[in-house]
């Protein structure tokens, strides 16, 4: 198979072999849904787990960040995090303290205490591989999910596109980008990208939930905005259309995507969040979410299953452009 998530089809097959006896639980495995929700009583148990196999630099501290916007999408707070470290036989002592440096100060930063987790040396890899697991809590009647979106609901995007996989190809593709003709100054920029505006959602998430009704939120991380948008029609069993002038595309993600031939709809964009709410609320949440330097765009509407998934632009409507794996895992195997 292809470097990147299973496909949808694969993975639709394996979900479907589960069986959910628990009736505690209340969001198990479903594609789109990247957290399950337990019930423990008073409180909602919010889990997730994800791996963090692309950045190597700052591995410690995406891990932490990626399972935390996960819990932030579902309403929910971040609060227990444990880590699996595995790196190859070349890893150095220090190297292996700086990770857990950056895991440390990471969790601090979001006020996450570190409960435990694993450490080993294996072989079979070539650079660090974290498997990262969060736990965080929410109350009942805040529970947000991937598939809560509603017909005639508008879509909005904070902070634009593709931050983390532009930075992630200016990190990691520098001497291509300056051999395509991408000035130092643009690749530098690009680099910061993930402090400035960063790749937390949370905060846009807490703002969210706090001034509007919000019926879905959704982190489009692999596969881009577009699978992203396709996950959270798929879990909501609704259609959408966006408006493909309305997608804010950072202009460091247009240069490099125009230089590498990749497109900006499918590079990993850890650091938007996708929300959907009734139209009514849009004014009030963009209001807000601008008040704390978010910027937020609404880039299309939520329809009924059998209008499909669309993209207005130019040309006239066209189907939302599908990307079977990650433009950022297609360009580093080619």
């Amino acid at each position: 198979m292809d470097v990147g998530k299973f496909p949808a089809e694969l993975l639709e097959r394996l979900l479907s072999k589960v069986t959910m006896a628990d009736p505690r639980v209340l969001v198990g495995p479903k594609i789109g849904e990247d957290a399950a929700v337990i019930d423990m009583g008073n409180r909602l148990l919010v889990a997730k787990s994800d791996p963090v196999t692309f950045a190597t630099d700052s591995i410690g501290w995406y891990a932490v960040q990626v399972n935390a916007n996960d819990v932030a999408c579902t309403g929910g707070m971040p609060k227990w995090f444990l880590a699996t470290l595995l790196v190859p036989p070349q890893f150095s002592e220090a190297d292996a303290e700086g990770v857990f440096d950056q895991i440390v100060d990471a969790c601090r930063a979001l006020n996450i205490a570190l409960i435990g987790g694993h450490s080993e040396v294996t072989y079979g890899i070539d650079r660090p591989i974290i498997l990262g697991s969060m736990l965080g809590e929410v109350e009942r009647d805040k529970l947000v999910h991937t598939g809560g979106a509603q017909e005639g609901d508008s879509i909005v995007l904070t902070k634009g596109i593709a931050i983390e996989g532009t930075a992630l190809l200016a990190r990691d593709c520098a001497d291509s980008l300056r051999q395509a003709g991408v000035s130092a100054e643009v690749i530098k920029k690009c680099t910061k990208l993930l402090s400035n505006p960063g790749i937390s959602v949370l905060k846009d998430a807490q703002l969210a939930c706090a001034v509007a009704e919000v019926h879905s939120m959704h982190d489009p991380t692999e596969g881009g905005l577009a699978t992203g948008l396709r996950e959270v029609a798929r879990a909501s069993g609704l259609g959408l259309a966006v408006e493909e002038g309305s997608i804010p595309v950072l202009p460091e993600c247009q240069t490099i995507c125009q230089a590498l031939g990749l497109s900006p709809l499918g590079l990993l964009a850890s650091g938007a969040l996708l929300i959907t709410l009734p139209s009514g609320d849009v004014p009030k949440l963009i209001l807000a979410l601008e008040s704390q330097g978010i910027a937020g765009w609404e880039i299309g509407q939520m329809l009924a299953p059998e209008e499909g998934l669309i993209m207005i632009g130019r040309e006239g409507e066209v189907p939302l452009p599908e990307f079977t794996r990650d433009e950022l895992a297609r360009h580093l195997t080619r």
